[in-house]
């Protein structure tokens, strides 16, 4: 079907069929006391009944975020713990919902602090575990003795002697949502290989064992093997938890997600130790997929790191073995039929499509974004998926034509510029010769952006920064010197209007000559 074709036809679908979980999945999750907006009331609130705050950061069509709803908010034991803290709900595209990002240094969606009511953070909860796990990290951080600033400066120190429930909040710390405010990125592996370390000798095995793991998945990924950062460590880590399932089941959101960057890490192709480390973690991966006790999302991503094993020695475009196909097939299908709740389908559904690309299934998993069109409260996002597999098809035109789908359908003013930043991007590399359109709709961005309170905070000021930064590259051999220049004077324009003493006046400008180059 061609592109224009399909995007009338799609955008009959979006203004004729019921969005059937669209009410229940833009409400606040129920049954929970949510404070909005103004946290500086929250925190007069906490302060004032001497409780600790809880706050949710997230956005509407974040997956994660959706199953976190989907699986521990809805839980009665959460609800019924909501009670002893002040529970603070902050959507991203609420109005200061970036400056308050860049306050508490948070990075991603979704985010979940614990602070006390004089606003010392405690701990940052992690998004991954399932509801059980969840309420046990959240009983450690109500009950805590010392934040968890001083219990990882404790930890660090030789001869470290921390109580169990100490380890235990380090252990399972959102390191991902907080790195950058209490260790750097580029030194996290290594510090929590001590934490480990440490941990171990003071009697502290399974956290030992936990922090270790968060270590790998630190140095995941990283070019070069991070500094202070120990190979064979975390390796014998890794097998030790494999080797039990008891600890699988323990370490199972870590897992889960990391199969692909961690092997060619931690062993070399073609040795036993790769035979070995592949042969173990597919078997707890093959019992993870069928463990209904973690949530359909988890099993789903428990097969991708089957998938992801599978490819480790094969060559791009060889097929995967045929059962392992059908098994997607059948899993996906599974997963599909079974889920009906709102929050976790935006999740389900997105793991679910990972799979099918994953497995080289590109038109099976077009046909199941198509359909979640109709049904989810976010559809832009699963337009993105569907332009990225346009985009791995080679068909550049279909690609833009969802992208820019994608955008027009965005709702909310942080998630309107990322969706926007991303479609001149795309435009920049797929179609570099379409200065006129690049112009109108790097110049739509900017316009919005003018618009916005506290567009030049956190997530909306990395996606303007990935704007200029894509500009200057484009412009790299000065072939579009004149788009760039209208694009720097309409944003130098935007910056003008800020106050001098706002913070946001800097950023903004910082930009304009991050896009001239």
């Amino acid at each position: 079907m061609k592109p224009m074709i399909l995007s009338v036809l799609t955008s009959a679908l979006l203004l004729t069929a019921p969005l059937t979980h669209a009410a229940e999945t833009h409400a606040l999750p129920p049954g929970i006391a949510w404070q909005q907006g103004d946290v500086d009331a929250a925190f007069a609130q906490a302060r004032a009944t001497h409780k600790p705050l809880f706050l949710y950061w997230g956005a509407v069509w974040c997956p994660p975020c959706n199953q976190v709803k989907a699986t521990i908010f809805n839980q009665q034991a959460f609800i019924e713990r909501s009670a002893a803290f002040i529970p603070v709900y902050l959507d991203g595209d609420s109005d200061s919902a970036q400056k308050w990002g860049e306050r508490f240094k948070v990075v991603g969606y979704p985010t979940m602090i614990l602070f006390k009511p004089d606003g010392t953070e405690i701990t940052r909860l992690p998004g991954e575990v399932d509801a059980e796990r969840y309420m046990q990290v959240l009983s450690l951080g109500l009950n805590a003795t010392h934040p968890v600033n001083e219990s990882l400066a404790n930890g660090l120190k030789p001869k470290a002697h921390l109580s169990a429930n100490e380890w235990q909040m380090l252990a399972d710390y959102s390191w991902d949502t907080g790195d950058t405010q209490l260790i750097d990125a580029k030194t996290l592996p290594g510090a929590l290989q001590t934490l480990a370390r440490h941990a171990a000798l003071d009697h502290a095995p399974a956290p030992a064992l936990r922090l270790n793991l968060k270590a790998a998945a630190a140095a995941a990924g990283s070019k070069d093997v991070p500094a202070g950062f120990n190979k064979p460590q975390a390796l014998n880590a890794l097998n030790a938890v494999l080797a039990d399932p008891k600890r699988v089941r323990a370490n199972f959101d870590i897992l889960v997600i990391t199969p692909d960057d961690l092997v060619p890490l931690l062993t070399e192709s073609g040795t036993p130790a790769r035979q070995h480390l592949v042969a173990a973690w597919n078997k707890a991966l093959v019992a993870l997929a069928s463990d209904n006790s973690i949530s359909t999302t988890d099993r789903l991503t428990a097969l991708d790191g089957q998938l992801v094993l599978a490819r480790l020695d094969l060559a791009k475009d060889q097929a995967l073995p045929d059962p392992l196909l059908q098994q997607v097939r059948s899993a996906v299908a599974a997963a599909d039929q079974a889920t009906t709740n709102g929050y976790e389908r935006q999740s389900v559904i997105s793991q679910a499509s990972d799979d099918l690309v994953r497995a080289g299934l590109l038109d099976e998993s077009d046909a199941l974004l198509k359909a979640e069109l109709t049904r989810s409260h976010a559809p832009y996002y699963f337009m993105l998926g569907l332009a990225a597999n346009a985009k791995t098809r080679g068909d550049n035109t279909a690609a833009l034509s969802w992208y820019e789908q994608a955008w027009t359908a965005a709702e909310g003013p942080a998630t309107r510029l990322q969706w926007g930043v991303g479609y001149v991007n795309n435009l920049i590399n797929l179609a570099p010769t379409q200065d006129a359109k690049v112009q109108q709709v790097a110049s739509s961005v900017i316009k919005e952006a003018g618009e916005t309170n506290n567009a030049f905070y956190e997530r909306s000021q990395r996606s303007l920064q990935r704007l200029a930064t894509g500009l200057a590259k484009w412009n790299s051999d000065k072939q579009h010197q004149a788009t760039v220049d209208t694009l720097a004077s309409q944003l130098s324009n935007v910056c003008a209007k800020l106050p001098a003493a706002d913070p946001q006046r800097g950023n903004c400008e910082g930009l304009v000559k991050a896009a001239r180059g």
